[in-house]
């Protein structure tokens, strides 16, 4: 499945593609935070991804663990949001 440039493919659990799109890439506290949008069903909430590398150098995306490191991204999240809207 080909993907649009600003969209990333992401490969769940039991191994079946999901397409997201990528609405905004956050910076927190010198970390780096996807925000993803699906694009199948673009009713569903957006997910936020940590960023980071694995052993090997590559990007990789992790899911926020610490809910007091992704009470931060929230905030960033909604501060940028309002900052837009005004």
């Amino acid at each position: 499945m080909a993907c649009q440039e600003n969209t990333i493919l992401l490969r769940d659990e039991e191994g079946q593609e999901h397409e997201f799109l990528v609405v905004d890439i956050l910076e927190v506290d010198d970390e780096e935070y996807a925000v993803l949008l699906p694009v199948v069903d673009s009713a569903d909430e957006a997910i936020v991804l940590k960023i980071g590398r694995d052993e090997e150098g590559r990007e990789v995306l992790y899911a926020i663990e610490d809910e007091e490191e992704w009470e931060r991204v929230v905030e960033a999240w909604d501060e940028l949001v309002d900052e837009e809207e005004n």
